[in-house]
């Protein structure tokens, strides 16, 4: 009587641990928006009006294309991971290319954004801030900074697993039976994208 033998392939371990280690930094990524987001609750509590007045200075319109921008990029990239389970790699290298290029206009509309704040002397530290705001408004401006800065700075590491992503398709190590860095790539965007989703409406919408 013969035995089945169930053998396992190493990258399938590899697979599961990379996996299991994404999810527990993004974990540890929303213990800290959490936290900040807490800290912008109470703060907003203490002071409704500074941070109403300060919400004015923000522009609605670019907030509002940056949250398309990324709502199309989660799309994308889903898109990409759903391609290469079909085998289609030149799709899925596409798909995660449009993705890169979509990050980079949301960072450029944030650049230009940040520097219209500037030019107004806005700034963490700034002595317009310190000498001509009340203490809510610099609350809500330096929150402002920190978050969407930081959120910015996820943007820019999201950018740089794509590339590697694109390069693991390419070169062909990451295929259909070996997924696992696109995978990741996009849970980590996806993460990005539902961080913007809550920053859009506390610091744009809610005033």
């Amino acid at each position: 009587m013969e035995h089945a033998h169930h053998v396992e392939h190493p990258d399938m371990y590899d697979a599961e641990s990379s996996k299991v280690g994404m999810w527990l930094f993004i974990f540890t990524e929303l213990l800290l928006f959490g936290a900040l987001f807490v800290i912008y609750a109470v703060y907003r509590y203490m002071n409704p009006e500074a941070f109403h007045l300060a919400g004015e200075e923000l522009n609605r319109v670019i907030g509002t294309v940056n949250t398309v921008i990324l709502l199309i990029s989660s799309m994308t990239i889903a898109m990409a991971t759903t391609a290469l389970q079909k085998g289609q790699r030149n799709v899925a290298i596409a798909l995660v290319s449009v993705t890169f290029v979509i990050g980079l206009a949301f960072l450029v509309n944030k650049y230009f954004e940040w520097g219209v704040k500037f030019s107004h002397g806005i700034w963490p530290g700034s002595e317009h801030m310190m000498n001509e705001m009340s203490h809510g408004e610099v609350l809500f401006f330096g929150l402002y900074f920190v978050m969407t800065g930081l959120h910015a700075l996820h943007i820019i590491i999201g950018m740089a697993i794509m590339v590697f992503a694109v390069r693991g398709l390419v070169r062909g190590k990451v295929h259909p039976d070996r997924p696992s860095l696109l995978d990741n790539c996009g849970l980590y965007w996806h993460l990005v994208d539902l961080i913007w989703i809550f920053l859009f409406p506390l610091f744009y919408l809610i005033h």
